[in-house]
């Protein structure tokens, strides 16, 4: 069984957060998705709309995910790789090169962002209408 492992904070979900999920679920058997904490959001200076409970409960009730565990913390994902037995990670290709460090323990893959959607995007537009 291949397991691939993703990361993300999944606030306000979209299309290309689905498609994302289903094409890293494409290169195994078992996608797991390291959510990021609401902590860890206030270390990098970003705050969800939804909680971390919230968007757990989202991502566990997509047919593409089969285990949401949680990000803490920037220096877990060897120990996550480890742990997990997992044989690819997945990133979008806006961190292409960051997680190169972990092609010692699995696969590392970066695959391409839906063009046009983000959550970044979103937060902006709705700025906009409600000014």
């Amino acid at each position: 069984m291949k397991r691939v492992l993703t990361y993300g904070t999944y606030d306000l979900l979209h299309r290309g957060h689905i498609n994302l999920l289903k094409r890293a679920k494409e290169l195994g058997d078992y996608l797991i998705v390291a959510l990021s904490s609401d902590e860890f959001n206030k270390i990098k200076n970003k705050k969800s709309y939804h909680s971390y409970d919230d968007r757990k409960v989202i991502l566990e009730s997509i047919k593409y995910v089969d285990l949401v565990i949680p990000e803490h913390n920037w220096e877990q994902k060897i120990n996550d790789v480890k742990m997990n037995d997992v044989d690819i990670f997945v990133m979008g290709d806006d961190w292409e090169g960051e997680f190169d460090f972990l092609k010692v323990f699995c696969e590392v893959i970066y695959l391409p962002r839906t063009t046009g959607i983000s959550t970044t995007k979103i937060k902006n537009d709705l700025r906009v209408v409600n000014k």
